[in-house]
């Protein structure tokens, strides 16, 4: 059974990665990491500029919708 759980575990971790799911997380861990008392933008708010961040940037190509 804990081939089964090891399984699906790493599944689950290359889904997060792939999806980009775990960016969030890791930019947590960055700011806290080198300021622990710093303010960290909500989910919402981090998603949001880091969609502005790849469409202002021509060499990601373009989204046409």
């Amino acid at each position: 059974m804990s081939g089964v759980r090891a399984a699906l575990a790493k599944a689950a971790f290359f889904v997060r990665e792939f999806s980009g799911e775990a960016a969030y997380d890791r930019y947590v861990a960055h700011a806290r990491a080198h300021d622990p008392a710093a303010e960290v933008m909500t989910r919402r708010a981090f998603e949001r500029a880091r969609t502005d961040s790849r469409e202002a940037d021509p060499r990601e190509g373009f989204r046409c919708c």
